[in-house]
């Protein structure tokens, strides 16, 4: 089991994610590189309008939220970013590529937002959805409480 925190940006990072994407066979633009920095400096998860206001006041033009999500969900599709499902927020994945479903702590006290990835964990909860003859897509697993922070 690992534990990765999301905050801050980096060249590592951003060009892991470019990486990625072009071997998916999608560009990277110019538009797509600034919605990933935007969400890859935020410290706590980001909402599409959220990164839509950032990504506007940088270019100086209204980027609208609906361009925004359509590119978050390319990066959701190719693992770049991790959505939040309880906030309908989005987080940068710090290890871009990596196909674990991830387990998500989230602080109600200051919003910081903590990935850990157990297989094992998100096995049973695949395997419990199977018994009962559903067929999971993707386990959506979120601990809300205090982080150690504001405990």
């Amino acid at each position: 089991m690992s534990q990765t925190h999301h905050h801050g940006p980096g060249p590592d990072l951003e060009r892991a994610a470019r990486d990625k994407l072009e071997s998916a066979g999608e560009q990277w633009t110019e538009m797509r590189a600034q919605i990933y920095a935007a969400i890859a400096e935020q410290e706590r998860p980001a909402s599409a309008y959220d990164i839509a206001d950032l990504v506007s006041q940088r270019r100086g033009k209204r980027v609208a939220p609906n361009s925004v999500y359509r590119i978050l969900d390319l990066f959701v599709a190719n693992d770049l970013v991790r959505r939040v499902e309880s906030a309908n927020a989005f987080v940068a994945n710090s290890h871009p590529g990596c196909v674990h479903d991830c387990i998500f702590l989230i602080c109600d006290q200051c919003g910081q937002t903590t990935h850990i990835d157990n297989d094992r964990i998100a096995n049973d909860v695949r395997d419990a959805a199977s018994a009962s003859g559903f067929a999971p897509q993707r386990p959506v697993i979120e601990v809300r409480g205090t982080c150690a922070d504001c405990a």
